[in-house]
């Protein structure tokens, strides 16, 4: 809305605004210090990191930090084409701890509004559609960790993975070293990759390393051996023997394949991408 921001208020100690009835929705992100804003029954604290959405049609007021002075940010606008109903929507979301970019777009309002650069208010508009789409997106699950609820064995067995892998070297971990790692036999380790991928923990750590040879062939001008050097084979001719048995060609081929055409990778059809995200990034 012109003139209604992306744009900085400054309120001092113990001010108060409203009580008002909203015409427009409104974004209201606290810079610094604190405030209350009330909507009905509902009171609801705002510190900064929070984002509040107003919606047209409420009757709310805010009561700023009564012990030093307030900055906030806001911007108001409209939504255009089928009407919406907002009743369920959520009314304010945290800035921080979540992997969304919710944060950034605000800040990047906020530069617009100031700085004005050409055609900033259609830069503002799509900013806003981003904007609002990850607020009204539901939080992701909570967790814990990256197990993606896979066996606990398993979860454990890969500590040794992260511990051998940590100079960003795909070398082999032996059998008895994943075992120890996981707090089990080694046939217990076993029968739970085999009974999870199919596959025993060697062959799966071995589709992994492999799997970590596809970006440095289609984007490094890396030589084979120094590639099989990184995924843990001994030479280029080992590495190049293991790859074209698990992808049906060879890794010289497999270099001038444009990504679409190339043969799918052996993590997705085992499952094995479910233990990428326990182990260093490559």
């Amino acid at each position: 809305m012109p003139r209604l921001g992306p744009a900085v208020a400054d309120y001092p100690p113990g001010s108060t605004f409203g009580p008002r009835d909203a015409r427009t929705y409104e974004f209201v992100w606290l810079l610094s210090g604190s405030a209350t804003w009330h909507w009905d029954d509902m009171r609801v604290p705002l510190a900064p990191g929070t984002l509040l959405l107003v919606r047209p049609g409420m009757r709310d007021s805010f009561r700023w930090d009564p012990r030093r002075p307030t900055r906030h940010a806001y911007v108001h606008f409209t939504l255009s084409g089928p009407a919406v109903d907002g009743a369920m929507w959520p009314v304010v979301r945290d800035l921080g701890g979540r992997p969304d970019p919710m944060g950034a777009l605000c800040q990047y309002l906020l530069w617009l509004g100031a700085t004005c650069p050409p055609g900033w208010r259609r830069q503002a508009a799509e900013t806003l559609r981003l904007l609002v789409l990850t607020f009204l997106a539901p939080p992701p699950a909570a967790s814990d960790d990256a197990s993606g609820g896979l066996p606990e064995p398993i979860v454990a067995a890969m500590s040794a993975v992260r511990s051998a892998w940590s100079d960003g070297v795909a070398r082999p971990v032996g059998l008895e070293q994943l075992a120890a790692a996981a707090g089990v036999s080694v046939s217990t380790l076993c029968r739970a990759f085999q009974r999870r991928f199919g596959l025993g923990p060697v062959a799966a750590l071995e589709r992994l390393r492999l799997a970590r040879a596809e970006p440095l062939l289609w984007m490094s001008n890396l030589s084979l051996q120094a590639i099989a050097v990184q995924c843990g084979f001994a030479d280029a001719y080992h590495f190049s023997r293991r790859f074209r048995a698990v992808y049906g060609v060879a890794p010289s081929v497999f270099r001038t394949t444009p990504p679409q055409a190339a043969p799918p990778s052996p993590l997705d059809a085992a499952g094995l991408a479910a233990l990428e995200p326990l182990t260093p990034q490559a």
